[in-house]
């Protein structure tokens, strides 16, 4: 049947919602390939609101990887606000794509990628309007294969009800392997059903079919046991990994958004994975190993990107840029390239003890500042012993030192509140931090013009971190150490101008530790916020905690749990946790062995450049480190500036 666009009766409505652009699609870069040209075809989604998804890395990635094969095309979608979902059901208008305004329930697979738990809601709305039926039991041939991936992937248990299927890691190889699988069984003229196209996805072993494992529970609520339901699934799935960055440049074009975006530049990923090894952080526990793109790489990527979009800014990013084996090369090569025009760099993701004043230097060497950003996470040495984030006071002081004196007048320090073993002092020594910091400036630069926000959120443990089997801190008790906080930042006259102090509350990091440390009980509990009207539950201006205790309330009634089990309680070492089938390549004993250092204040190096800790991913995954040197510079090159092109040699051969 051929598919046609619903921009015409989409169109109509545009002009009685804010923000239409949004919507209209035909982004610089953005493709439209032939439908009856394709035979296999992806709708990609990014559960949040365009301004959000449209600048998402990883959904821009996937667009490219999949529209540059034949007979395959992708189209994005995003979630519509409130205003728009009200007029396209009146007029029954179905979930659309931007690219060619596509219904979404017409393409083969719907590829959502969940960078946070909070967009589960914003899927339901998705798939009701594209007339997809909400649980994956109900879906037939005629609907598309809806398959989670992202970070949150990592336990899709929550969603395992509405989801068919998830994908653990790095997506470019994954989706061009799935795309196989359907492009075959379509071929073969769709045998067996949908059923059989899930068992092809599951039996590759890199891809997780909830509906072909079931689960056992104990009378006290615990999970008894995991297991698939059916021969040739394996007991437990893998993630993916791609190994040689190199290979794979995306996005080679990426997208201008139409509308305003949250980053508005150009993003250049210089490396992928962390082996800091922070306890909390769960990005960098299943993106292991660390493998560095070439310097070569880096700089080719950042010229195409400024050449493909017009974007004056350049972010290199990463889990903690700075540790590029080679970031200062990079940068004092980007900077000389880059000299005298309008483009800027950043490293938005940078750690306190990898900053210097050269590289402040290079970033500042244009004339041009953008924010930086240091994440010492807690307040004190004690509690940033437990979370081994191994940064003293004095690698801050020496790198705001080193910001300051290149000339920027304002930084931005990330902390958590609610940390294991945290009390109420080691959250007041943040406010002593910011005046020390504060302090600092004025005397390094003379001036009082000098300011530095302080931001804070809330502590919620995360699936394969060390962290996993910690109480999370009640939302009462989050909110009254943030009060204390405020207040001695407040009280002290002398810098209180100078700091500014952002906090969310501790409500919404409840729902967060409910929806990522879930099984598929809370499944019901998100059904019911959305049936409520639960939407866009990362926007303070819609999220309601209320509604979500309500739901929950209601959904465990006849369930031994409830929100205090999935969130406060302590787990032990025993028990099955919900996403344990799914392999994020860390050792679990490793894992546990790792909380038990926390509680003695043990640090663990990294370990690209000590031995190995035996975390378990590089035997178990076939990986392996990959870090500079590589002997390789970004010259020769082309500077433009003063007007004219000067071409600088590069040193001579050998």
């Amino acid at each position: 049947m051929p598919v046609q666009s619903l921009f015409p009766r989409l169109e109509p409505l545009l002009a009685q919602v804010q923000k239409p652009i949004q919507y209209v699609g035909g982004e610089l870069n953005s493709t439209v390939k032939d439908w009856d040209a394709c035979d296999v075809r992806w709708a990609l989604m990014y559960p949040d609101a365009y301004e959000v998804g449209v600048p998402n890395q990883g959904v821009m990635i996937l667009y490219e990887v999949l529209n540059e094969q034949e007979r395959t095309l992708a189209e994005r979608t995003y979630t519509v606000w409130p205003d728009l979902e009200a007029l396209m059901r009146e007029h029954r208008v179905p979930a659309f794509t931007v690219d060619a305004h596509r219904p979404v329930g017409s393409f083969d697979v719907l590829g959502v990628s969940f960078a946070t738990e909070l967009g589960y809601t914003n899927l339901l709305q998705t798939l009701d309007l594209a007339g997809i039926p909400r649980h994956s039991r109900d879906r037939t041939t005629e609907h598309p294969v809806v398959i989670a991936g992202g970070h949150a992937a990592f336990n899709p248990e929550p969603v395992a009800d509405f989801i068919d299927a998830a994908v653990l890691g790095d997506g470019e190889q994954a989706v061009l392997e799935i795309t196989e699988v359907v492009r075959s069984w379509k071929a073969a003229g769709s045998p067996g059903s949908r059923e059989e196209l899930l068992v092809r996805l599951a039996r590759t072993g890199g891809v997780y079919v909830p509906s072909f494992y079931d689960v056992d529970y104990l009378p006290d609520g615990r999970i008894r046991r995991v297991a698939p339901n059916r021969p040739g699934v394996p007991w437990r799935v893998g993630k993916h990994t791609v190994m040689d960055l190199d290979e794979w440049p995306y996005p080679k074009q990426p997208l201008v958004p139409l509308a305003e975006s949250v980053h508005e530049r150009a993003s250049v990923e210089i490396f992928r994975g962390c082996t800091r090894g922070c306890r909390f952080c769960q990005a960098g526990m299943i993106t292991r190993p660390v493998r560095e793109r070439s310097i070569t790489g880096v700089g080719e990527m950042v010229e195409r990107s400024l050449a493909a979009t017009g974007f004056e800014e350049v972010g290199l990013l990463s889990l903690s840029s700075a540790d590029h084996s080679e970031i200062a090369a990079i940068a004092h090569g980007l900077a000389d390239r880059y000299e005298g025009t309008q483009t800027s760099l950043s490293l938005p993701s940078t750690r306190v003890d990898a900053f210097n004043i050269d590289l402040a230097n290079e970033l500042a060497r244009n004339g041009r500042r953008s924010g930086l950003t240091f994440a010492p996470e807690g307040g004190s040495e004690r509690i940033r012993r437990v979370i081994n984030k191994m940064v003293t006071e004095e690698d801050l002081i020496r790198t705001v030192t080193a910001a300051y004196s290149a000339g920027w007048r304002q930084v931005k320090l990330y902390f958590m509140c609610g940390l294991p073993t945290e009390t109420d002092e080691d959250v007041l020594q943040i406010a002593d931090l910011a005046k020390k910091v504060i302090a600092t400036g004025r005397k390094v630069t003379g001036s009082h013009d000098i300011r530095c926000t302080v931001s804070i959120g809330g502590f919620v443990p995360k699936p394969h971190t060390p962290f996993q089997w910690v109480g999370q801190l009640g939302h009462a008790e989050t909110d009254e150490r943030l009060a204390k906080l405020r207040d001695a930042v407040r009280s002290d006259k002398q810098f209180a101008r100078a700091i500014g102090f952002r906090y969310h509350d501790g409500k919404p990091g409840i729902v967060e530790g409910l929806l990522s440390r879930g099984d598929r009980r809370v499944g019901k509990v998100i059904e019911a916020v959305y049936e409520d009207g639960g939407r866009f539950d990362g926007w303070s201006e819609y999220f309601s905690f209320d509604r979500w205790m309500r739901s929950a309330d209601e959904a465990f009634e006849s369930d031994p749990v409830d929100v205090a089990w999935y969130t406060t309680r302590e787990r032990e070492h025993t028990e099955v946790l919900p996403w344990d089938h799914l392999d994020s390549g860390l050792d679990r004993d490793w894992l546990w062995e790792d909380w038990q250092d926390a509680l003695a204040g043990g640090e663990v190096e990294d370990c690209r450049w000590t031995p190995c800790f035996d975390c378990g991913v590089c035997p178990q995954m076939g990986t392996d480190i990959q870090v500079g040197p590589t002997g390789k510079s970004l010259l020769p090159l082309t500077v433009i500036g003063a007007g004219q092109e000067q071409v600088l040699a590069g040193p001579p051969p050998g």
